[in-house]
């Protein structure tokens, strides 16, 4: 069966401009990885009937893949399929491919064009009582991929797990978790981003209140996940159990790309993956297991030592009134990522807008040491926390300066304080721990207040060490590996 309906899907979209299935946010599943996301549930095949919710369902490639296994391991009870999808031209081809079911006397099937999110009646806050016709067993999903506005229906129907302007993904997984049975699985393949940071926040905590991990897939490249389209985000595939019963451990399995042939699996502890703060962290080999076990020995955080890393405080865009191009009397430096260089602080570099001039105290912050951390990095660059310290002392004719919001930066206390600092975060350690926690290129703030870090004591020992050192990574790990083990 899902031969004919992945030959109708390559159809469809030969024929369709990407422009148009943007507009939905529309990646179609590629058949390798209908296959294995239908291969991971754990099917009870006693029950006398399977329901299988797939939202969003394109062209029935999920639901197809499904249903073609429960029939290959001669599944004899009913099964009830219901789909979602509001696109009028997808909608066609999903009609045309599910047919193939009225082969079956024991398949029945519901196509729906509503909106799948605002005809739920979401409300984390209540138990749900299902009837028998939305109790579903089953919950399979490619959900669209699209950033919609925070005043957008299906983010004020789910206003309880949204942070902001959300994206439709996440939304639909959270309404399957919503629609799944109690013991039900969802298996659901979706950006990695939800896995961390305050925005999913909300997400994670509805998610982890209703159900556990069982396993986790994720992708080594971005290429082919999808049928021929790139994705710029990490994928990865999560499967879900409705339950309060927590495992000892979660599966982890990685493949290159959607080629699922030759897997590596590991087995990590089920608290080492979600944390106590409900950030997932994805853990692939011994060796990043090894990094999470040293750092989770450790127990200060930046925050709980009063020294919250923020991020930059201008928007160059929004106030090109206040930037300056060369010294004025009463202007002051503006710090860019482009001034972090190997470990130090190179200003000025002869660019555009390199001072601020105003007396707003919201655009300023005193002149005290810092260290600071780029945002950004491209996906390319071999380290994601690149750090500089900045001293007072060398720009000590200026009571104040400023930072562009491509920065972030911990104000500390002394000097020693921010080389030990710059030893923590200059280290491979914290840069494979970050690696694990986010897969984004961006160095989130909130994120960064959580990790776990030495006292403040060792962090000075560790900088009076670092002072006298090139600041390289290799000297950062010789400190780092001695006081961290």
């Amino acid at each position: 069966m899902l031969d004919k309906v992945i030959a109708a899907t390559k159809s469809f979209v030969n024929s369709v401009r990407k422009g148009e299935r943007k507009k939905y946010g529309q990646f179609f599943t590629a058949e390798s990885s209908a296959r294995f996301m239908a291969s991971m549930f754990n099917i009870d095949m006693s029950l006398p009937e399977i329901n299988i919710l797939d939202a969003g369902a394109g062209t029935g490639v999920l639901s197809i893949a499904l249903i073609e296994r429960l029939l290959t391991e001669g599944y004899q009870g009913e099964i009830t399929l219901t789909c979602y999808e509001n696109d009028p031209k997808v909608m066609r081809v999903l009609a045309e491919n599910l047919t193939i079911l009225k082969a079956y006397d024991n398949i029945r099937y519901r196509l729906s064009s509503d909106n799948y999110i605002t005809t739920q009646q979401f409300n984390r806050e209540t138990s749900f009582v299902f009837d028998d016709r939305n109790s579903y067993h089953l919950v399979i999903g490619n959900p669209p991929y699209l950033k919609i506005g925070k005043d957008a229906p299906e983010a004020i129907a789910m206003q309880e797990v949204c942070h902001g302007a959300p994206n439709l993904y996440f939304l639909f997984m959270a309404m399957g978790i919503y629609n799944l049975a109690q013991g039900g699985e969802l298996v659901y393949i979706i950006p990695r981003s939800w896995t961390s940071g305050a925005y999913f926040g909300q997400f994670r905590k509805y998610l982890f209140r209703e159900c556990v991990i069982e396993h986790i897939h994720l992708f080594e490249s971005r290429d082919k996940v999808f049928d021929s389209d790139p994705v710029l985000q990490e994928t990865m595939i999560v499967q879900v159990k409705k339950s309060d019963v927590q495992p000892s451990q979660i599966s982890i399995t990685t493949s290159l790309s959607s080629d699922f042939t030759c897997l590596n699996k590991i087995s990590i502890d089920y608290n080492k993956v979600v944390s106590e703060n409900n950030y997932v962290y994805l853990v692939t080999n011994k060796e990043q297991e090894t990094v999470m076990s040293r750092i989770g020995k450790l127990h200060e955080t930046l925050e709980s030592l009063r020294m919250k890393m923020k991020t930059g405080l201008i928007v160059d865009f929004r106030t090109r009134e206040v930037l300056r191009d060369s010294p004025e009397d009463g202007a002051c430096p503006l710090f860019y990522a482009q001034h972090i260089r190997n470990g130090k602080v190179i200003w000025p570099q002869g660019r555009a807008g390199e001072y601020i001039l105003t007396e707003r105290q919201s655009y300023r912050q005193k002149n005290v040491n810092y260290l600071f951390v780029k945002r950004f990095t491209s996906k390319e660059e071999s380290r994601r926390l690149q750090c500089g310290v900045y001293l007072a002392r060398d720009f000590c004719e200026y009571p104040y300066v400023s930072t562009h919001n491509k920065i972030n930066f911990i104000e500390c206390e002394s000097e020693f304080i921010a080389y030990g600092l710059y030893a923590l975060f200059g280290s491979t350690l914290y840069d494979d721990y970050y690696r694990i926690l986010n897969g984004s290129t961006q160095v989130n703030a909130t994120e960064m207040n959580t990790i776990p870090i030495p006292g403040k004591k060792i962090i000075e020992w560790m900088g009076r060490e670092m002072s006298l050192l090139e600041l390289s990574e290799e000297n950062c790990n010789q400190i780092v590996n001695k006081w961290i083990r």
